[in-house]
């Protein structure tokens, strides 16, 4: 389930031109592989620090020297570098939950062995909270998204280069209607993930200082815009209404062997097959275009819920796969979680995510929200009552019973600990384009 998101190899493969018509059925036949639910994937984004000082920037040429090591090392998931040096594990499709925790967690040790070595360690935080984004890597596929990207504000740059994130991977679910058939998931995965982004916020920090929002990398993914980052309506059979958007979606970049990539302006894809121009699209060329896509759930065959704030703690990341795990892959917890959040609907005013009011208040108000914090309590409880009989050991629901107790019961979220430790001088900022900020306390950021 990972997705390494390279240059694509060889843009001149497929050279076939592809028309409108042959690019809908594509994407209808590849976004959603429907079936039992039987696999489950998850996605780690780490922010890589000093370890004595984790507020100093780590050099490029430091970096790329611990990376070297990291790659030597055998590992079962899929080991990628984000733009700005950010480092990302993605694991096999696992047979169960304690498969993929099992997986990830030997490959997690393994990596952190190497990067002590060299003094550095990973950071679980949704933005960095120090550091001005910084492009590590310089590659065709970056240059052209920094370019495009810069043309909404600089939001598209603290995405690529400042950001961290959990995603977690669940399959499309059954042909046929039910709790796990593959409507039903994809409805709940746009409604379950504003609560998802409410529970697990953790990124209330630019600069040192509070933006206002609990998740301030939530913040960002709205700011880079609806064509980019945002989700289909909900309001139409799920294979037509994201094919339809993928057609709609603007072109990041016409790829190149050679040279600089262009990149278009204002140029969708489905415009792009009936023009033509600057060459015809190809089958590789669609399969690119899917990568650039940036919405909180993207379907892949499929589901990829990519809007949950990486988690702090060693461990930390297993409370979000759990209960995600249990809450779309036990039947029982995810009756329970659907009538829990269908309420929520109401607020989302038939917008798509993560640009409806509900989506928008989960990012700055964490589970301060009461609707929110309430569906957190229902959802968890069904999640910690499903984890057993999906095989989950005492570690995996201590944790997130741990989680609960600490956060989802008193209404707060991992963001609230960052922000206790701020100088209660400390103002408020915007965010990276000038989010509204709303007031907030707090005593001295030092991890």
């Amino acid at each position: 389930m990972s997705d390494t998101q390279s240059d694509g190899g060889d843009c001149t493969e497929h050279r076939t031109a592809v028309t409108e018509a042959e690019v809908e059925a594509l994407v209808r036949g590849i976004c959603f592989k429907t079936g039992p639910p039987r696999t489950l994937g998850v996605e780690l984004e780490w922010l890589v620090h000093p370890l004595e000082l984790p507020q100093l920037p780590v050099s490029p040429e430091r970096l790329e020297a611990a990376y070297a090591g990291v790659r030597a090392v055998p590992l079962g998931s899929a080991l990628t570098v984000e733009p700005g040096g950010q480092l990302e594990l993605s694991s096999p499709p696992a047979a169960s939950l304690m498969e993929c925790v099992d997986t990830v967690s030997a490959d997690l040790d393994a990596v952190r062995a190497v990067l002590a070595e060299d003094g550095l360690g990973l950071a679980g935080i949704g933005h960095d909270p120090w550091h001005a984004p910084r492009r590590f890597l310089h590659e065709p596929r970056y240059d052209a998204m920094e370019t495009c990207l810069d043309r909404t504000g600089p939001a598209g740059r603290h995405m690529m280069c400042a950001s961290a994130s959990v995603q977690v991977c669940v399959d499309a679910g059954h042909e046929e209607p039910g709790p796990l058939g593959h409507t039903r998931r994809w409805w709940l995965a746009h409604l379950l993930g504003a609560v998802l982004v409410a529970a697990f916020a953790n990124s209330p920090l630019l600069g040192r200082r509070p933006t206002g929002w609990q998740s301030t990398r939530q913040l960002i993914w709205m700011e880079i815009g609806a064509g980019r980052a945002g989700a289909p309506p909900l309001n139409g059979e799920p294979r037509t209404a994201w094919a339809r958007h993928v057609l709609d979606s603007p072109v990041m970049c016409v790829r190149r062997d050679s040279g600089p990539w262009e990149v278009p302006e204002r140029l969708t894809f489905r415009e792009w097959t009936r023009s033509g121009g600057p060459r015809p699209p190809t089958r590789a060329d669609l399969d690119y275009h899917l990568t650039t896509l940036f919405p909180p759930v993207r379907p892949r065959g499929h589901l990829e819920l990519r809007m949950i704030d990486a988690q702090p703690g060693e461990d930390g990341w297993l409370v979000p796969l759990a209960v995600t795990a249990a809450l779309f892959d036990d039947p029982e917890a995810a009756e329970t979680a659907y009538r829990a959040v269908k309420p929520l609907a109401e607020r989302a005013l038939n917008i798509p995510a993560p640009h409806n009011p509900l989506w928008v208040d989960a990012a700055r108000h964490g589970l301060a929200d009461p609707e929110l914090r309430e569906a957190a309590g229902t959802c968890f409880a069904a999640a910690l009552e499903a984890l057993p009989r999906l095989g989950a050991t005492a570690r995996i629901t201590d944790a997130v019973a741990a989680f609960r107790d600490r956060y989802v019961a008193r209404g707060r979220c991992p963001a609230d600990d960052l922000l206790d430790r701020l100088p209660a001088a400390d103002p408020p900022r915007s965010g990276p384009a000038g989010g509204t900020p709303t007031a907030h306390r707090r005593k001295d950021i030092r991890t």
